[in-house]
């Protein structure tokens, strides 16, 4: 176990470990969301269905900012954008504890979520900057294990304080943001890779290789677009773990206390599976194929949710789509990275968390709506249905890419320089070059290299064929 240990945190750079410590501390301190509707129904007195708008309207903060953010990201750099982020949430979470007014909750708690969801595009741009590109999905799953773990003490904590008032939970999470920033602003460096013009015809070239990346270029990237959609499906059928499953569980007649048993097994899975899943990955000589894989787990394990009738089966059912999430998140991550062209990190990374954000608003509607004209069953059902259209999404986006990137190598396209034709979309064609091993140390997501011709920024040398270099190296 020591060894394992030692072999899932080896070889990354100190500036991530710092990166990933600002996460601990600020999912240790992530008390409000959780609590918010209860804080508005049973503290305040408000209806459901007004806990259900200021829900909605958090929801869209973080969608709205997820995009904006991402922009900020590349133009101002990462530790910029933590830095306003996590001040700005400090701020927002502090004053959501003293308005009284319905409208200035409602408004407060868009804000809140735009604030906080904006430092997720900078984290994983930063991640993608420091870590070599064959140890990424490592770093994204060790993140990923942090953010769970921050949130399983956070949510045991917060219930504590919560009994004591909840003005000390606002309190306590906004001095925690601001501890986080503290962090951000003492230890970590800028990463962001700037452009530097090289002298010469061929500097020249190189140069011309990567153009401006902006919204638009994302947009009509259609392999990326492709993992945005099918990463949008996935989180909509994740989000019923916490929309349509208490409601079902309630429908049954067991309690919330049951339902808090059940739903526990998803954060300890995560905290006691990550690590040791993510060193099965990394063995595996394919990674993105089992993005297939996840999505049936995902889908079917909601769907045998239909055959549930006590606690022990629910738990059972959490275990399946569970197993599926851990396996899910780190390799769609590292993929998204490695998709992403050098100068486009943040932009790329803004759209990709937007897919997030909107399941997390469209999940409930579309999850409330279908219990109530049709049953649970009928959700349960369509969870299969969608985890199997996404599976098959995965497996055609896989044959897709190895083929992008055999038709780059047949014309001379995806030389390892960083400067594939980008199939007209605008994007570097650093993720079709040709050469050197995948994170997992066989081949890589598409089928080919990593997603730089060069050594990693941690390293200090140049990541995109020797044309940039990161401000601050690890």
């Amino acid at each position: 176990m020591r060894q394992a240990a030692r072999e899932s945190v080896s070889g990354l750079p100190r500036a991530y470990w710092w990166l990933w410590t600002s996460t601990l501390v600020n999912r240790l301190g992530g008390f409000v969301a959780p609590f918010l509707a209860m804080y508005l129904t049973v503290d305040r007195g408000y209806s459901a269905s007004y806990a259900g708008l200021a829900g909605a309207l958090y929801g869209l903060g973080g969608a709205v900012s997820a995009v904006g953010a991402g922009v900020m990201t590349d133009r101002l750099g990462r530790r910029p954008t933590l830095l306003v982020s996590q001040s700005a949430t400090a701020v927002s979470v502090a004053v959501l504890g003293f308005v009284q007014h319905p409208v200035a909750i409602a408004a407060v708690a868009f804000l809140v979520g735009m604030a906080s969801n904006g430092s997720r595009p900078a984290v994983q741009a930063m991640m993608a900057d420091l870590v070599a590109p064959e140890d990424r999905i490592r770093a994204f799953s060790l993140n990923y294990w942090a953010v769970n773990l921050g949130f399983a003490f956070s949510a045991t904590v917060a219930g504590l304080i919560a009994e004591h008032g909840y003005l000390a939970l606002f309190l306590g999470e906004a001095i925690m943001t601001l501890l986080c920033a503290v962090v951000v602003f003492v230890k970590l460096p800028e990463s962001r890779p700037v452009r530097e013009e090289p002298a010469g015809a061929a500097g020249a070239a190189a140069a011309a290789a990567e153009p401006e990346v902006g919204l638009g270029t994302v947009l009509r990237d259609r392999g990326f677009m492709a993992v945005v959609a099918l990463s949008f499906l996935v989180a909509t059928i994740i989000q019923q773990g916490f929309v349509g499953l208490p409601v079902a569980m309630g429908a049954s007649g067991l309690s919330s206390s049951d339902f808090g048993l059940a739903i526990a097994v998803n954060g300890v899975l995560i905290v006691a599976l990550q690590i040791p899943v993510t060193r099965f990955i990394e063995r595996h000589r394919e990674p993105t194929r089992l993005l297939a894989v996840t999505a049936l787990l995902i889908g079917y394990g909601f769907g045998l949710t239909a055959f549930a009738g006590s606690v022990a089966v629910y738990a059972l059912t959490v275990c399946v789509w569970t197993i599926g999430e851990i396996i899910n998140t780190p390799i769609q991550m590292g993929l998204v990275a490695r998709l992403s062209p050098t100068h486009g990190r943040g932009r790329y990374q803004g759209v990709y968390v937007l897919s997030w954000s909107l399941a997390a608003l469209v999940a409930p509607l579309a999850g409330g709506a279908v219990i109530d004209h049709f049953g649970a069953d009928v959700l349960w059902a369509a969870c299969a249905v969608v985890g199997t259209l996404a599976a098959v999404g995965y497996g055609a986006l896989v044959r897709a890419v190895a083929a992008e990137e055999r038709d780059g190598d047949g014309d001379g396209a995806g030389d390892g320089d960083g400067a594939g034709d980008g199939e007209g979309d605008g994007v570097a064609g650093d993720r079709l070059g040709s050469g050197g091993a995948s994170p997992s140390g066989g081949a890589s997501p598409s089928g080919g290299a990593p997603a730089s011709g060069g050594a990693s920024p941690s390293g200090g040398a140049p990541e995109a064929g020797g044309t940039d270099r990161p401000v601050a190296a690890g």
